[in-house]
C-alpha cells in the first residue's frame, strides 16, 4: 500500500488532490492530510510516507519552512510541491532543494499523476 501526506491549508485543494490519485493509481493509497505544515512535520517520521504533496503558501509554517525544518536522512518519501504559484523564483528556489522531486502546478493533473506513480 502506499502512504501519501498532503500539505495543504485549503481542504478543497487536498479532497480533489486524494480523490485524483485515488482514481488513477491501481495501487491502493493511504492518506494523510494536514493542513498545517508544522503537525505534519511532528507526525511525518512515523507516518514515513511514500510520497509527499506540499502547498507552499500556508499560515504559521509555509511550505519553505517545513523543507527546511525535513530531516531527509529519516524519511525517504519523494517530494512533490504542489503549489498554485507560477511565479518563476518559487520554481527556481524549489530545485534548490535535492529533496523536492518537482514542481507541480494546482491542480494535480492526470499526466503529473502518471509520470509520478508509474
Amino acid at each position: 500500500m502506499l502512504t501519501i501526506v498532503l500539505i495543504d491549508d485549503d481542504p478543497i485543494s487536498t479532497f480533489v488532490t486524494e480523490k485524483l490519485i485515488s482514481k488513477n493509481v491501481s495501487e491502493p493509497c493511504k492518506f494523510f492530510k494536514y493542513q498545517s505544515a508544522k503537525q505534519a512535520l511532528k507526525e511525518i517520521y512515523s507516518i514515513r510516507p511514500n510520497y509527499l504533496f506540499l502547498d507552499l503558501n500556508m499560515p504559521e509554517m509555509n511550505g519553505w519552512d517545513f523543507l527546511d525544518s525535513f530531516n531527509s536522512s529519516q524519511n525517504q518519501a519523494q517530494i512533490y510541491i504542489l503549489s498554485s504559484s507560477v511565479d518563476d523564483r518559487d520554481i527556481t528556489k524549489a530545485r534548490t532543494y535535492s529533496i523536492v522531486k518537482d514542481y507541480l502546478s494546482k491542480p494535480l493533473i492526470k499526466k503529473y499523476i502518471k509520470s509520478i506513480f508509474s
